[in-house]
C-alpha cells in the first residue's frame, strides 16, 4: 500500500467518523473480565426525495477471549457490516490499536421502524424517553443508513477505548500485569 493509498483511507475514515454521532452517550466501563453488553438505539436517514427516518434497536456484545491463542489474537467482528466498502474502514482502526486484540464484538440489531420525525426529532423522542425511564445503559446513534454499521462500529470502539485505562488496572490488581 503506497502512502497516498493510506492517506485517502484516512481521509475516508476521518469523513466516515464524522459523519455518525453519539447522540447519547452512557457512562460505563466495560468489564475486564467476561462479556459486556452495550444496547442502543440507531436513528439512520436516507438520501434521496423520501428522506426516510428509520429507528432500529439492538445490542453490541463484546467478549474477551478466555484463552490466548494464535487464533485469538485478532478482533473479530460480526453482523456489523453488509457491504464490504464499510468494513475497509474498520480495518484502518482496528490495525493501529493494541486495545481491540482477543475480543470479539458482536451486533444484533432488530427490526427496523420508520418513523415520520427528521432525525433530530426521532434523537429528541428516544432521548427523552429513555431519561423518563431511568435507563442509564442504553446509548442513542445517528447516521446516515449507508453508514449505520460504521456508528454501531464506532460507538463499540469508543467504548473500548475509553474502558482500556480501567480494564489495564483492575488486571494489574489481580496480578496479572506488573
Amino acid at each position: 500500500m503506497s502512502m497516498f493509498d493510506e492517506f485517502e483511507q484516512f481521509q475516508r475514515f476521518k469523513a466516515a467518523w464524522s459523519a455518525v454521532r453519539i447522540e447519547r452517550p452512557v457512562e460505563y466501563s466495560l468489564f475486564t473480565f467476561g462479556d459486556s453488553e452495550l444496547p442502543y438505539y440507531l436513528v439512520t436517514s436516507s438520501a434521496g426525495k423520501e428522506s426516510l427516518v428509520r429507528i432500529r434497536r439492538g445490542q453490541v456484545t463484546i467478549s474477551r477471549a478466555r484463552i490466548l491463542t494464535p487464533d485469538s489474537m485478532h478482533p473479530e467482528l460480526r453482523n456489523f457490516f453488509e457491504e464490504h466498502e464499510e468494513s475497509g474502514l474498520t480495518s484502518f482502526l482496528l490495525s493501529r490499536s493494541a486495545a481491540f486484540s482477543n475480543l470479539k464484538l458482536t451486533n444484533e440489531a432488530g427490526p427496523e421502524r420508520i418513523v415520520t420525525d427528521t432525525v433530530e426529532e426521532a434523537v429528541a423522542r428516544l432521548t427523552q424517553q429513555l431519561d423518563s425511564e431511568e435507563e442509564d445503559r442504553v446509548a442513542v446513534l445517528s447516521a446516515p443508513a449507508q453508514l449505520a454499521g460504521f456508528a454501531v462500529f464506532r460507538y463499540a470502539s469508543e467504548k473500548v477505548l475509553s474502558s482500556a485505562h480501567d480494564n489495564i488496572q483492575e488486571m494489574r490488581e489481580h496480578g496479572l500485569l506488573p
